[in-house]
């Protein structure tokens, strides 16, 4: 493969330390050459609202949908809150997907890896988030499920992630490069 593949990382955590934003970080360093990640930030969105996305729509949609547009394939990293995906990420998935019939997802390869500090590590996060994905025509990953649990304890007080992590979230990102190539080139 000559090209690589956009990927466009979506965050559910807003806070700049948190966990997931730094797997995701860890999840772009480990990724192989055929896949180019960028975090598109989600947490200057307007909560969603069809009274105000008309055109012109406010310019935070319209920057939001266009970096998604540009991406070949998606991939969530997420906390759970309350046994489900944060609003800011059901916002950005709300947002993305109007108006109506023109959704900056459809047809894209995806993928969803959650984690918390908790022993189920986002099962209800994983998901909910699915579920909204496949609804709008995602080609979401299978397998290797990732609900990462005791997510308190993968970085040391220098910020050095846990080599078993390591491993495991190299396996992850591995299996999502072939899985982006598979629905894009296949």
């Amino acid at each position: 493969m000559s090209k690589a593949y956009k990927v466009a990382v979506l965050v559910g955590s807003l806070r700049k330390a948190s966990i997931n934003r730094k797997l995701a970080l860890a999840l772009t360093q480990l990724a192989p050459p055929s896949l180019q990640m960028e975090l598109v930030e989600i947490g200057e969105l307007p909560l969603y609202n069809e009274d105000i996305d008309i055109s012109p729509a406010p310019e935070a949609y319209s920057r939001f949908r266009e970096q998604l547009r540009g991406a070949d394939a998606l991939l969530f990293v997420t906390p759970e809150y309350n046994r489900s995906m944060p609003g800011a990420m059901k916002n950005a998935i709300d947002v993305g997907s109007r108006p109506y019939g023109q959704s900056v997802f459809a047809g894209k390869p995806g993928a969803v890896l959650t984690a918390s500090p908790g022993a189920i590590g986002g099962f209800g996060a994983n998901h909910h988030l699915r579920q909204s994905m496949v609804f709008l025509d995602v080609r979401m990953m299978q397998q290797p499920e990732a609900y990462l649990g005791g997510a308190g304890k993968f970085f040391d007080e220098q910020g050095k992630l846990d080599e078993a992590i390591e491993g495991l979230l190299q396996k992850f990102i591995d299996a999502y490069a072939a899985w982006v190539d598979a629905h894009i080139a296949g």
